[in-house]
Parts: C-alpha cells; structure tokens; sequence
C-alpha cells in the first residue's frame, strides 16, 4: 500500500489533506505538534479524527511529538502569554504576530526525517505531504513555494537515499475553498460524511474554554468564508449563532478590501 506522511494538526487544512490522500487509497501516518500553542484543543481534533477513520476500518497511523519546552523559547502571539491572538482578516499585518519562527522548517525537518526513516527500513518509497496553501502566503513566508522548494532541495543534498521521499504539497496554489471543495469530493470517494469529518476540527487562534471558536480571529474570518463560499455552514461550534459569525466575516472582508482599493 502507498504510504504519505504527514502533519495533522486538528485543523481544517490538514484534516482534509488527510481525507485526500484516504481517498486515493493511501495508508497514512500523521504526526501532531504540541509547541505550546494555545489552541492546543486541536491534538484532541486530531486524536478524534484519527479515532473516526480508524472506525471506519482506513489505515491511519498516529503520533504526538512534544516540542513545547524548545519552542517555549521563541516569540509568537500563539504561544507567548504576554501577548493576545490579533482580529480582523487574515491578510492584515497585525496577523503576523501569529508567526511563529520557523514552525514549518521544524515541522517539516520532523516528517522529513521519520519519513525517511520509514521508507529505508521498509524500502518503499513514501510521499511527505503538508497542508499550506496560497491563504496563507501573504502572512507565512514558511507556507510560500519558494520556501518548500528551497527546504526540499536542502533535504535532499543533506541525506543518503532522499530519493526514497517525495514532496508533495496539493493545496499550495489553492485556498480554502478549493481545500473544502476537493474535501467534499473526498468524503463522497470514502462514503464518509462531510460535516461528521469537519465537525471533528477547529482553526480558530482563541477558542473559549469550552473550545467554542471565537469567530474573529483571522483564521476564524478565513474558514467562514470559505464555507459560505461553497454554500455550506460550518457545522462546528463557534461562541456565536451562524448568522452572526458569517455576518462579522463578511463585514470584515469588505472593510479590507476598501483599505486595500483606497
């Protein structure tokens, strides 16, 4: 059986990533990151993902890797007390405080190095697969092609047998709403419920203590336009009614671009 790696973070991108390479008859083994986030609610996302397709009999493997205490030592509105999740649309400079250095070069280094490992004591080659995508270019330059081309090309000359591994990144030139459109496809190539799949994730920076996502965190904005876009309601919980959360998010939208247009 074809194997991808991959990063599962409990959120919508990556949980569809998932879905996507199930559907195409891939076993799958995902690793999740607790780094001190303050949405670590997400592990327990993607513990119940993985838990769900495990029910339906698909062949998912999965690990949780602590980084917390090393990246307790880097400076981010994510996991730095001292500072709160910024609102407003995902593209706004303020969202940058929600960078964290190098997340994605740790990240990936990770899958990279399991990933080869695996395709060596097993000797069959693996695909490494991540989630970003074009939304999040304007704010994350560790989600921008040129990034994932440079770190490729730096992982292939600094192991032996890197031929074993492959990149692969299908939503990097896609949004959000192409990710929930091929989730879609996905779920009815797999017999599996679309808002059962979603329902089991969450994007939002601050959700409340009952996980509840606030709605107004630039991510938050991000996925509900994505979802009224397609026509569909997110059928996870946000802290307020549907209507109001779209509501917000549009409002949002709007007042970007005529900052942008002015």
């Amino acid at each position: 059986m074809k194997t991808v790696v991959m990063a599962l973070s409990g959120g919508m991108d990556s949980t569809c990533l998932l879905i996507h390479y199930l559907a195409r008859e891939y076993r799958a083994v995902c690793i999740s990151y607790n780094y001190g986030q303050k949405h670590a609610i997400e592990i327990e996302k993607a513990k119940s993902t993985v838990a769900l397709c495990l029910s339906k009999g698909f062949s998912v493997e999965h690990h949780i890797v602590d980084l917390s205490p090393a990246m307790s030592l880097f400076d981010s509105a994510l996991t730095s007390d001292d500072k709160d999740i910024p609102l407003g649309h995902y593209e706004e400079a303020q969202m940058k405080q929600t960078v964290v250095p190098n997340r994605n070069a740790i990240f990936a280094s990770i899958l990279y190095g399991f990933a080869l490992s695996e395709a060596q004591k097993t000797g069959h080659e693996l695909v490494l697969a991540l989630g970003v995508h074009s939304g999040d270019h304007a704010i994350y330059p560790d989600c921008r092609p040129e990034f994932y081309h440079a770190l490729q090309s730096a992982f292939e000359i600094g192991n032996w047998e890197s031929d074993k591994v492959r990149f692969d990144l299908p939503y990097l030139n896609g949004d959000k709403t192409s990710i929930l459109l091929d989730a879609l496809e996905s779920t009815q190539l797999l017999d599996l419920d679309f808002d059962e799949v979603l329902s089991n994730t969450i994007t939002s920076y601050n959700p409340d203590k009952d996980g509840r996502s606030s709605g107004k965190s630039g991510s938050d904005i991000e996925r509900i336009l994505a979802f009224h876009s397609i026509g569909r309601q997110d059928p996870i919980e946000y802290q307020g009614e549907w209507k109001t959360v779209l509501e917000n998010a549009l409002v949002v939208e709007r007042n970007h671009k005529q900052e942008v247009n002015i």
